[in-house]
Parts: structure tokens; sequence; C-alpha cells
């Protein structure tokens, strides 16, 4: 009889349990959670700055050399890196060390990349400043591109601004873009990676940080602002 007790309990106790995990599990979430000034006012302590800003910061200062990286900075790139990842490799990153995608992405796929607005209001406000317009890419290098002339007809840079595409590269363990910046004498510098502002502070330029769209393919999305760089509002497009 004690046997019995004993295993009847046990039953109910199971029951018990699984009811609640069974409840718990089916319990909707609520459709609205709200929010208070509170966690509305919070925000992380980031440098913002306006192209219109930035634009008086420069006022009085001569013509100057200025870079832009390429991809999730002056292109919403990631079409031709999707379709290179499904092509080449899917499931993995191992279509980026595959020449094949980047013959591919050098010449011609860029046509399905989109011009984001920030850049476009960026190099106009250069280009009316005379300045010389230079983009720095981590991209491989091929043995032909047509980057150059799609990025000079998307942006409408003139002859006389800009400057062939610099296919920096990328090596394990070193920033490739450190040296151009230096050679170029590139004094302000656009990108949306941690590695495109270290750049730019090594090689003695002003870096400025456009941020990744949320859609990018390029993840995890970095932490604009954690250097303590300047971030450009609404650059997300």
């Amino acid at each position: 009889m004690r046997k019995l007790t004993l295993a009847f309990a046990a039953a109910s106790l199971l029951f018990t349990l699984n009811s609640a995990v069974v409840a718990r599990a089916s319990t909707p979430q609520p459709l609205w959670v709200g929010t208070n000034v509170a966690q509305l006012a919070e925000q992380a302590p980031i440098h913002w700055v306006s192209v219109a800003q930035i634009e008086n910061s420069l006022l009085g200062r001569p013509p100057m050399a200025v870079g832009f990286d390429i991809d999730d900075t002056v292109l919403f790139s990631s079409p031709g890196f999707w379709r290179g990842q499904k092509t080449f490799s899917p499931g993995s990153e191992d279509y980026l060390k595959n020449p094949q995608f980047w013959e591919k992405m050098n010449n011609g796929w860029d046509e399905f990349s989109m011009p984001k607005e920030v850049a476009r209001q960026l190099i106009a406000m250069h280009v009316k400043r005379g300045d010389s317009i230079w983009f720095v890419t981590g991209r491989s290098q091929t043995k032909t591109e047509t980057v150059s002339k799609t990025l000079q007809d998307d942006f409408l840079i003139p002859a006389a601004n800009m400057n062939p595409v610099i296919f920096a590269g990328d090596k394990p363990g070193q920033n490739t873009k450190t040296q151009w910046l230096q050679a170029k004498q590139i004094k302000v510098f656009y990108g949306d990676s941690d590695n495109d502002i270290t750049a730019a502070r090594e090689a003695g330029a002003r870096g400025i940080r456009v941020l990744r769209a949320a859609n990018s393919s390029y993840k995890p999305l970095p932490m604009a602002g954690a250097l303590g760089e300047e971030v450009i509002v609404n650059s997300e497009y």
C-alpha cells in the first residue's frame, strides 16, 4: 500500500510539473510591453555629428585628400556578397578567399549595390570643397575592375576630384588600409568598421564612423562610438 501511495504521489507531482511547463510555454508574449521616460532617455554616450557639422568643422581649411571605405559605408553591397556566398560557399565565409568571387564582385556585381544617402551628402560636400576623393577598400584586388566607374557615376564625382579605387585587401593581423591612408595623405576617412577608425588614427587622419545597416550581410554589427570616434547620425542608409 505504501508503494502505491508513493507511486501515486510521484505521478501527481510529474503531472503538476508538466502542466506548469506547458502553461508557461503556451502563455503568449504581451503585445504591448510599454516604456517609460527613464528608458526613453537612456542613451549611450556617443559623439554624434551631422554632415552639416562636419562641413562646418572644415570651414577655412584648404582642399585636402579625403577617403571612404566602400562596403556598408558608401554602398549597401550585401546583395553581391549574399549571391557570392550562395554561389561559391553556401553556409560559410570561404567565398571571401575565392578569386572568382572577387572577379565577379569587382566587375559588375556592384550594379546591384545601392548607394547610401549619407554618402551622397558627404561626397557632394567634399566635391564642393574641392577635395580629392579616394576610396580605400578591404576587397581583394583583381586584374580588372569597374568599381571606380560605378562609384564615379553613382555619386556624380567630377574627374578632377576622382581617383581610382585602392584595393587594400585583407591580411590577418594587419590593418592594410593604414599604409594607403598615409601614402595618399588622407586627412579625413569615413568607414563603418573598427578597422576603418583605427587605420585613420594610425595614419594621423580623422576617422568618422558611418553606421552599418541592420540588414547588412556583414555580421556582427560593430559597436559604433565604442572607440570614442565621431558617428554620423542617420547614416545607416
